[in-house]
């Protein structure tokens, strides 16, 4: 197999003279992740149509290339970011025969003459979801710069490297700073060799670096920064860096940034900002009216193109919002808020006002959307509830309860309340099955809604998507291009041979 180093040399020399003058980028532009990981996603034709479309919303991020969701896309003119999942890096890295069928298959054929009507308007491939996480410590490091290679050798054999560029959106921990300071900043240590290749094949291919930001976990894990400072406000106590102030953690973030790829030797890159957003749910501070004012702030502030300290008038070129719907079964690892960062309810209805494109008017909503029938799971008073507590803890080990959380909008039920609540999401997210309602006897079907003040029981949505189905196709995928792998290394060894 290749080593990365002997990959970027090669990829370099055969790929320079086909390189293309960098496009023009629209700055500040703003989009949205969209995200699936849903037990009961919305139809993505109604996202399209309802909610992306309406809202004059022209960007969208994917986490993967469900065909799905880029067949809604097609003829819609949003332009589009498709994602890699990490799960894939390395089967990428080890096969060029497997990066060509994936841009054959979830590239090549979305575009206007790949045979689907009206096409898809892919702008970027992402390259894996913040591979170098340092939850995930090392274990994608080896596969990274050289997925990126192959996807880009596949680009150019498909005569599609001058109209799609590859990006790797990496999370704000790639770098360290010293008490927030954007001076101190630098990539951390075990990054060194992966990101100073990985720098030099962005900036030769002229991409952006992508960074991912989440302020809201910043702000739990600094207690010595205001909320103001997260939320733009204009009393907020202005974090001093030298001759530099800053009066809000996005531009300190982007500085930071700016100083570790400076010390890295690569000061003049673009930079993207691959997600940021404001939870509404699942903790304290997580709340529709926070979330409203950190983003109307974040998008005013965009518009104006202020820059920052150190790229003043030289905003970042694009942003993408975090995000467009609530995905129930998003990992929670980093907090239970992680399911409710969605400007829109996982049925599309919009939590708050900001405007995305759609200027002064309010946000459009999803129509039409089906439901389940109007049926509730609720424990049953009238039975020994000794035991409820414990049916309650292994109905939210399947189901989603982070509303329940501490700060959460459903957090003052109380008991027993809570114990329907735990109910009712298992029996949802079960489809409303008979048996999901058991329980040992201690549910019972209602058809009176339960919600209570600002704590919603949902209704599952009626759908024939199924989440198992999207997961047995990657599976699927996987095992089709792991295939060519014996074939590759055999063939690169020769290669190399040859080559050097």
């Amino acid at each position: 197999m290749w080593s990365v180093h002997r990959q970027v040399i090669v990829l370099f020399l055969l790929l320079a003279p086909v390189l293309t003058p960098a496009g023009s980028w629209r700055a500040t532009a703003v989009g949205v992740n969209w995200g699936t990981s849903s037990s009961h996603p919305l139809p993505s034709a109604k996202v399209v149509s309802g909610l992306l479309q309406s809202n004059n919303i022209t960007s969208v991020k994917l986490f993967d290339a469900d065909p799905s969701v880029l067949e809604s896309l097609s003829g819609s003119r949003i332009n589009v970011v498709v994602g890699i999942p990490n799960n894939m890096l390395s089967v990428l890295n080890s096969s060029k025969k497997a990066a060509a069928s994936w841009v054959h298959d979830n590239i090549t054929r979305y575009f206007p003459n790949g045979g689907l009507e009206g096409g898809v308007r892919i702008e970027y491939i992402a390259v894996g979801d913040e591979p170098f996480l340092l939850s995930y410590a090392q274990q994608f490091y080896p596969f990274i710069v050289g997925a990126a290679i192959n996807i880009q050798l596949a680009l150019v054999n498909a005569k599609l490297a001058d109209k799609v560029k590859i990006i790797v959106p990496c999370s704000s921990d790639v770098y360290q700073s010293n008490f927030s300071l954007p001076s101190t900043a630098h990539f951390r240590d075990d990054l060194n060799t992966t990101m100073f290749q990985l720098l030099s094949f962005l900036r030769i291919h002229r991409s952006p670096f992508v960074i991912d930001i989440n302020p809201f976990l910043s702000f739990q894990q600094n207690k010595n920064l205001s909320i103001d400072y997260f939320l733009f406000q204009s009393s907020a106590h202005h974090l001093s860096d030298g001759h530099n102030r800053y009066k809000n953690f996005l531009d300190s973030s982007i500085d930071a940034l700016v100083t570790s790829l400076t010390k890295a030797g690569f000061g003049d890159m673009e930079i993207m900002i691959g997600r940021i957003g404001w939870p509404t749910d699942g903790s304290a501070n997580s709340t529709a009216g926070v979330a409203q004012s950190f983003m109307q702030a974040l998008v005013e502030h965009l518009k104006n193109k202020v820059g920052t300290p150190l790229r003043p008038k030289r905003p970042v070129v694009e942003t993408y919002i975090f995000s467009l719907l609530d995905e129930d079964q998003r990992d929670i690892t980093t907090g239970n808020y992680e399911r409710h960062l969605g400007i829109f309810t996982f049925d599309g209805q919009a939590k708050y006002i900001v405007d995305l494109g759609q200027g002064s008017k309010k946000l459009a909503n999803a129509q039409n959307v089906e439901y389940l029938s109007s049926r509730w799971c609720v424990v049953n008073n009238n039975k020994d509830l000794s035991n409820a507590s414990a049916s309650a803890v292994n109905a939210c080990t399947d189901a989603d309860c982070t509303a329940l959380s501490s700060g959460g909008s459903c957090f003052k039920l109380g008991w027993p309340a809570n114990i329907s609540y735990a109910f009712n999401s298992y029996y949802q997210q079960h489809d409303q099955g008979a048996e999901s309602c058991d329980f040992d006897g201690l549910g019972l079907l209602t058809t009176v809604d339960p919600s209570i003040d600002d704590c919603m029981f949902a209704l599952a949505l009626r759908t024939s998507f199924s989440t198992s189905l999207r997961g047995l196709g990657m599976l699927f995928w996987c095992a089709i291009v792991s295939s060519f792998l014996l074939f590759d290394m055999v063939k690169e060894n020769f290669i190399l041979d040859a080559v050097f």
